[in-house]
């Protein structure tokens, strides 16, 4: 069967679908965001877009910077809600029972409840059209303790993240492999010949 032509949009999915806290411990903000990822490793650098008619816009605009907080299952409700809601007439944080949690280097909260918040600090910006691309150094990771195991790594399987893709949101499945495992040796056994 050949493959159906369609017309030109975003269609690289699934996505993250993540919460933007910005503003400040008093003055804040969430937004919900699927147009996120990473740009560069070292430094670390990622981006977001925003649409200029959201409130967290000129809260970014005018701090220059945000955090990025994981979702997952416990958070897709308000997740929804944070992205269809505006901040203008909410406070996100009080309506969704969230906790702002103070950041180690930025001023916005982060969201105490997600497995993963990211703090980032805007070092450009672009204007694409419908959105406006925020760029932005990662200055530190902080993630819940009780999503690491018992040798100190970080266990991301347990986050039960959440993703976004063409207008729904999905509960990411099993692990199918590690990073390298097409190429990686397989361990042989070391049997022993019985006499």
């Amino acid at each position: 069967m050949a493959k159906k032509m369609w017309k030109p949009g975003t269609f690289i999915y699934p996505i993250p679908a993540v919460l933007v806290s910005s503003g400040d411990m008093k003055n804040s903000n969430i937004l919900t965001v699927a147009w996120t990822g990473i740009i560069n490793t070292n430094p670390a650098i990622v981006y977001i877009s925003v649409r200029p008619e959201r409130f967290s816009y000129k809260l970014i605009k005018e701090n220059r910077e945000f955090a990025i907080n994981l979702t997952n299952e416990k958070l897709a409700y308000a997740t929804d809600w944070c992205g269809v809601r505006s901040g203008e007439k909410y406070d996100k944080f009080k309506e969704m029972h969230l906790t702002k949690e103070k950041a180690n280097f930025i001023k916005a909260p982060l969201i105490k409840e997600s497995p993963v918040s990211i703090e980032c600090k805007v070092i450009d910006e672009r204007d694409y059209g419908s959105h406006t691309m925020f760029t932005a150094e990662v200055l530190s990771i902080d993630a819940d303790e009780k999503y690491f195991d018992e040798n100190g790594a970080f266990d991301i399987s347990k986050c039960d993240l959440i993703a976004y893709a063409n207008g729904g949101y999905y509960r990411l499945g099993k692990k199918l492999g590690k990073f390298g495992f097409s190429v990686e040796k397989k361990k042989h056994k070391n049997t022993k010949l019985k006499k």
